[in-house]
């Protein structure tokens, strides 16, 4: 099926999502430029941290004009977490900087209040009709989250799951061939691999039609 990108722009620890897609038999690769990415059937954006830290350290890198291609070019993108957050385009967690606009969107914090801010921990997810992204996840299932901002104004064609925390928002996010989580499926158990393997099989099955 050819190799899966994992791309590493500085932000976060990338060793328990090699591992997670090693798992479910996935040839990935570790890559620092875009150049090192050329070639792979699908390109994976993992992060953790802030938005506007997340969005220059792609800029530096020249990740955007190459992730924004790679979607026109129908090639498949997973975005995880602060991933998923750079994929919409906007977060209030940085205002005037854009986010990559691959689907429509933004994110807010979520007001203080009875529950505790960050959201941590497991919690529901209640997939789309349809997604393949969550092909064999029954509702109710659930996944493990660590965040401060949620995704809101996500057209109901683009929401690929959705979850209650203090209110519902867009757990994950896709159009034809993007597709993001706020979760951790890495650290998600047995579901969160098979969202992983999941997406594997989409990068599979665009690679034979190519």
């Amino acid at each position: 099926m050819g190799f899966l990108a994992v791309a590493d722009y500085g932000i976060g620890n990338l060793a328990s999502v090699l591992k997670a897609f090693q798992e479910v038999g996935a040839e990935v690769r570790l890559v620092r430029t875009p150049d090192e990415a050329s070639g792979a059937c699908g390109i994976v954006l993992p992060g953790v941290g802030n938005f506007g830290d997340g969005m220059r350290a792609l800029e530096k890198g020249s990740w955007i004009p190459f992730l924004c291609s790679a979607a026109e070019r129908k090639i498949p993108l997973f975005g995880i977490c602060l991933g998923m957050q750079m994929f919409l385009e906007r977060s209030e967690e940085a205002p005037g900087v854009k986010g990559l606009g691959l689907i429509k969107g933004e994110c807010r914090r979520f007001p203080e209040g009875t529950e505790k801010v960050p959201h941590v921990g497991w919690n529901t997810v209640v997939p789309a009709d349809g997604s393949p992204l969550f092909r064999g996840i029954p509702p109710e299932t659930s996944v493990y989250f660590v965040h401060s901002y949620y995704a809101v104004s996500v057209p109901a064609e683009n929401t690929a799951a959705k979850t209650d925390y203090i209110l519902p928002f867009a757990s994950a996010v896709s159009s034809e061939t993007v597709f993001a989580v706020q979760f951790h499926p890495e650290k998600s158990q047995r579901a969160g691999l098979r969202i992983l393997k999941n997406f594997v099989d989409i990068c599979t099955a665009r690679k034979e039609k190519t």
